[in-house]
């Protein structure tokens, strides 16, 4: 049977396991859109459609490089999640 323990290790690791995914990519595109704000604000060019173009440019790159490891570590979890399923149904 399962246990408010058990439930709360499966959401505590589901949730370091979006952080863990999402972090790369939430970073390049804070410091890029720093990079280019800073970069407006010397220049006087006040285009709101600059940051666009690089942002997602660099969000795809960091999917680019870092896309395997993000599937190694969610198919991991997954399979750790479905083979205790026979616990989590009783």
């Amino acid at each position: 049977m399962i246990t408010l323990a058990d439930i709360n290790q499966i959401v505590g690791e589901a949730l370091m396991l979006v952080i863990r995914m999402s972090m790369p990519i939430l970073l390049t595109s804070m410091i890029i859109g720093l990079v280019v704000s800073i970069f407006q604000t010397v220049t006087s060019i006040q285009e709101q459609t600059l940051t666009f173009v690089p942002k997602v440019l660099g969000v795809f790159l960091v999917i680019m490089l870092l896309g395997n490891y993000m599937l190694t570590e969610l198919s991991g979890y997954i399979t750790n999640l479905w083979s205790d399923f026979s616990k989590y149904v009783r």
